[in-house]
């Protein structure tokens, strides 16, 4: 254990604490597997590819920078989640933060919000891999698939990933880092081919505020979905306890993921307007405007921009789901939730059931959408095509996770002074935090404002359910379990 840090200076710490031999495999990732299966989890393809359309649509010529200002929020909190991981670095990440700070009933209530959203993300993630292949499919007319419901590629997809998670921590990773390199790769080519085709329509508009559409209205009408492209960047807190190092490596990745993503995101974002020059109306009606520029720029350029968003979705479903367990596989064997998910693979040292729980609901919630549909009348072409899933599902999980970025900036200060006040620092622990705090209320409103069409009209009060009966749930375990508070946060990464 690093110096200056003791068991003793994390809080008391019961001997043969229940849960503490379900160890996972500890050290075998190092920095560089990190922050690529951190930015694997991020999915730029993917993210980029379903979300700059709408927020063109909002914030108009300068939409890149809609992307600059998420960055900036996103920038705080991972000061957040690294200051936490320094002195705490566990796989429950924010569960443990915020639970360790306030106790038993917000531990187990944080616990419930966290996985409900994470796995609401994640079911997007599920039915978009299917449906862009799919997509793929019919694109290229290929005999006798095409007309292949989606759903048949989804659970295709879904086994070999699982297979590939159940085999182990060290090569599901490398192959989600595979798959980023890749997708980046692309994407860099055919922006710089972009810029140099149409290097007429080059100009510094796209970075002026006054293009801005409607101007802070445009802005942060778009906001909650430029912050959705960087769901994924607390990826590596997650994996801590697999990790060479945890204390110096999750808040280095953390950092570098978020900054090159930022970079990469803005630069793909002034490609793109420069593609369609500089017309927003073609951008913003466009489905994928990448695609569309791809398609433009050179012959074989939107063949291997369809293999890198494929990649990039088989990415973020492999690294998202490898570190998004792992926070209920946490909150299971420390006993915030039911203990069988806290189970490890007794070889492979790998959480299966934690997997299993996660993916399974994940395809759950895919099916009582679409189920909602059939019943409710709604079931056209359009209303239950992947894409759909993904935007319908996606919004409510980022409600859910803000509220928990939310509570994490509100958990930084207050740790600090309660465990280390000898490493408290006002304006790391304090200030950063606050600034956070008021960047993500911006989102927050946008998500939970009246008068959206259903089913978003719906999310403000579903989330506000989850958190009601999660508080509730809660109430009663700690009730009948008072040793829960001492439990959060207890199983330290590198112990």
């Amino acid at each position: 254990m690093s110096a200056g840090f003791t068991s003793e200076s994390l809080g008391a710490k019961e001997p043969n604490l229940p849960g503490e031999h379900e160890r996972l495999r500890q050290g075998v990732l190092g920095l560089l597997d990190i922050s690529a299966a951190t930015m694997a989890n991020i999915g730029p393809a993917m993210s980029f590819y379903f979300g700059f359309g709408y927020l063109a649509f909002t914030a108009g010529l300068a939409s890149p920078l809609t992307i600059v200002a998420a960055g900036v929020a996103i920038l705080f909190l991972g000061n957040t989640l690294s200051e936490f991981t320094k002195v705490l670095p566990s796989a429950g990440g924010f569960i443990s933060f915020i639970g360790k700070t306030f106790g038993g009933r917000t531990g187990v209530t944080t616990a419930i919000l966290t996985g409900t959203g994470y796995i609401a993300a994640m079911a997007s993630v599920i039915a978009i891999v299917g449906g862009f292949f799919q997509t793929i499919l019919q694109n290229y007319n290929v005999a006798g698939l095409q007309s292949v419901p989606w759903i048949v590629w989804v659970l295709i997809f879904l086994a070999f990933a699982s297979f590939m998670m159940v085999r182990g921590i060290t090569i599901s990773t490398k192959l989600a880092g595979l798959f980023f390199a890749f997708e980046m790769t692309v994407m860099i080519v055919i922006s710089v081919v972009t810029l140099v085709k149409f290097h007429a329509h080059i100009n510094f508009q796209p970075f002026e505020p006054k293009n801005i559409t409607g101007g802070f209205k445009g802005l942060a009408e778009g906001f909650p979905l430029a912050i959705y492209l960087f769901i994924g960047w607390e990826n590596s807190a997650a994996l801590a306890e697999e990790t060479d190092n945890p204390r110096k490596n999750v808040p280095r990745a953390v950092f570098t993921s978020i900054c090159i993503m930022l970079v990469a995101y803005t630069f793909f974002a002034f490609s793109t307007v420069v593609g369609f020059k500089d017309n927003v109306t073609a951008l913003s009606s466009a489905t994928v405007p990448f695609l569309s520029v791809a398609k433009e720029t050179f012959a074989v350029g939107l063949f291997f921009a369809f293999l890198a968003g494929m990649t990039s979705t088989l990415g973020a479903l492999i690294a998202g789901t490898n570190s998004q367990a792992r926070l209920i596989f946490n909150a299971g064997r420390e006993g915030l939730l039911p203990r069988t998910i806290g189970k490890v693979h007794s070889t492979r040292r790998t959480p299966m059931n934690a997997l299993f729980v996660f993916l399974g609901l994940g395809l759950a919630i895919i099916g009582v959408w679409g189920l909602g549909h059939i019943i409710g009348g709604h079931a056209t072409s359009g209303s239950m095509h992947a894409l759909t899933m993904f935007q319908e599902s996606s919004t409510f999980g980022t409600i859910l996770l803000l509220l928990v970025y939310g509570l994490s900036n509100l958990a930084l200060p207050f740790y600090y002074k309660k465990f280390h006040p000898n490493l408290y620092n006002p304006f790391r622990h304090a200030v950063l935090p606050i600034v956070g705090t008021l960047w993500i209320l911006v989102p927050l409103y946008y998500l939970s404002k009246p008068g959206q069409t259903a089913p978003y009209s719906w999310y403000p009060y579903m989330a506000l359910g989850v958190v009601i009966l999660a508080i509730i749930y809660a109430s009663v375990l700690v009730r009948r379990d008072p040793r829960i508070g001492d439990r959060v946060g207890s199983i330290i990464a590198d112990e």
